[in-house]
């Protein structure tokens, strides 16, 4: 059962921020717990990039891709349980972080992924989407000691995702 609590800050733009999340999470639901429709990617701005440990999308076509990938490799996916947090940035932007815990289930086997997604949102949309697997920052050329090392991992999340994209039909919609 998923649980949620918003710990909104700045107190006369509280209901903005709330409005939100709320409007965010259910699409977001359906995108990590494979249901997703075409409807749920209204979220995200046209230019928007998601990122995890495994691929860098740019632009709603590649995030598509990212996401109707997950019923291809994956049993079951879902978020079953979340808290959020929400920091108003500047008008018409906010930050919101959801900690939450992912269930997969692959190969038979259930795994169980505790992550932060990192959500940068101007006037209603998302620009950007990160999911930090473990709460870890993702691995870059700012982010480790070594920065060819970070420079190689944000290659290869970008390769993963061409061909991701590439494979899913370059962000086509699936028929109902």
């Amino acid at each position: 059962m998923a649980q949620m609590s918003a710990e909104p800050e700045h107190g006369t733009e509280q209901h903005q921020v709330r409005g939100v999340a709320e409007l965010l999470m259910p699409h977001l639901l359906n995108l990590y717990g494979s249901c997703a429709t075409a409807k749920d990617f209204e979220i995200y701005a046209p230019h928007a990039t998601f990122e995890d440990p495994l691929m860098r999308a740019h632009g709603v076509d590649q995030i598509k891709s990212a996401f109707y990938t997950l019923p291809k490799f994956f049993g079951e996916s879902r978020i079953v349980e979340y808290t959020l947090k929400e920091n108003v940035i500047a008008p018409g932007k906010v930050e919101i972080l959801i900690d939450n815990k992912q269930h997969y289930k692959i190969f038979g086997r259930d795994v169980d992924l505790t992550t932060q997604i990192r959500l940068n949102v101007e006037d209603g949309k998302i620009v950007h989407h990160e999911d930090r697997w473990d709460k870890k920052p993702l691995k870059t050329r700012d982010t480790v000691n070594i920065p060819f090392v970070g420079r190689a991992a944000e290659v290869t999340r970008r390769g993963s995702m061409i061909l991701t994209h590439a494979f899913m039909g370059f962000g086509k919609d699936p028929k109902p």
